[in-house]
């Protein structure tokens, strides 16, 4: 079971693991964050990274070591990673590496009430979302053979996860939609019936597509 961390946005993550060797202001970190790729990685909402920042002091896993001034700007503060906060990083990859957590995304949310929509439209917005995976995965191999010549693997694990998940997201999205054009899919036709009203019992229909049970219960 996850940890109730002092400051759980995985943001505050990213910026443990770009501070560990050297002393940062914010827009340093910004900078080193967008170069290593986080943005990508993580869902970084770059308006709370002030926020973060100054949690991550509030606990103890940042210091204050200085400032700067650049010109008219106003000074910056430079922050070092401390110690507690070099245990908590590496305490917190631990998790995340070894136990899973449910990750509820938008397309789980979509698939969890399919049945709002009729089963012809879903093949053919399942087509579009497959068109889609099909570009995302084309690119991502792209960027890792790039990538792969001037990295070691060990840098690209992140992108070779991400590849395994958009490849599996689309055999799965594939033979869903296979099943609803060649008809294969369990219960169809009450699906199909819930909407358009006709060649299966409306009682039936409303009872399946609802999760209430077959007519036999009615």
């Amino acid at each position: 079971m996850a940890k109730k961390r002092k400051v759980g946005n995985l943001l505050a993550l990213a910026v443990l693991a770009v501070m560990q060797d050297e002393a940062m202001h914010r827009y340093q970190i910004a900078a080193r964050l967008r170069e290593y790729g986080k943005d990508h990685d993580m869902d970084i909402k770059w308006g709370s990274l002030y926020t973060v920042v100054q949690n991550l002091a509030k606990a103890g896993f940042l210091a204050v070591v200085g400032s700067e001034r650049d010109g008219a700007r106003p000074e910056r503060v430079i922050y070092r990673i401390t110690e507690a906060g070099r245990a908590e990083l590496v305490d917190w990859t631990r998790e995340l590496i070894a136990e899973p957590e449910p990750e509820r995304g938008r397309y789980l949310a979509g698939l969890s009430i399919l049945a709002v929509l009729p089963p012809d439209e879903v093949a053919e917005l399942l087509g579009r979302r497959l068109a889609v995976l099909h570009e995302q995965i084309g690119q991502v191999k792209k960027d890792l053979a790039a990538l792969s010549a001037s990295l070691p693997r060990l840098f690209l694990i992140e992108s070779e996860y991400g590849l395994a998940v958009l490849e599996a997201e689309a055999e799965w999205t594939r033979a869903l939609r296979t099943e609803l054009l060649d008809g294969t899919f369990p219960g169809l036709a009450e699906w199909q019936a819930w909407h358009t009203g006709t060649g299966v019992d409306s009682a039936r229909a409303r009872a399946y597509v609802k999760g209430a049970g077959s007519s036999d219960d009615q």
